[in-house]
């Protein structure tokens, strides 16, 4: 899937180095990508709740990606943290 901002070379290149890459690197590259969202969540968590410790922020994380159903479902005795 195209990106709207990816002009149709560029997507084109793109998914030609995916192919090259092979099945095992473009699934690390997948993790890495995780990640670093992960991180940039958890940085703007910090930024709005500068006052959070970093098991709040983590909890904070959980509750932004899970939703409180099932935020709630795994830890049913905590209190729900503002992302």
């Amino acid at each position: 899937m195209k990106a709207a901002d990816t002009a149709e070379d560029a997507h084109r290149v793109q998914l030609a180095i995916w192919r090259r890459m092979g099945n095992a690197a473009t699934a690390d590259l997948a993790v890495q990508m995780s990640d670093e969202v992960r991180g940039v969540a958890m940085d703007g968590i910090r930024a709005r709740h500068p006052d959070y410790d970093e098991d709040e922020v983590r909890h904070a994380l959980f509750r932004l990606t899970l939703g409180d159903e099932l935020y709630r479902a795994a830890w049913p005795d905590r209190p729900l943290i503002e992302p």
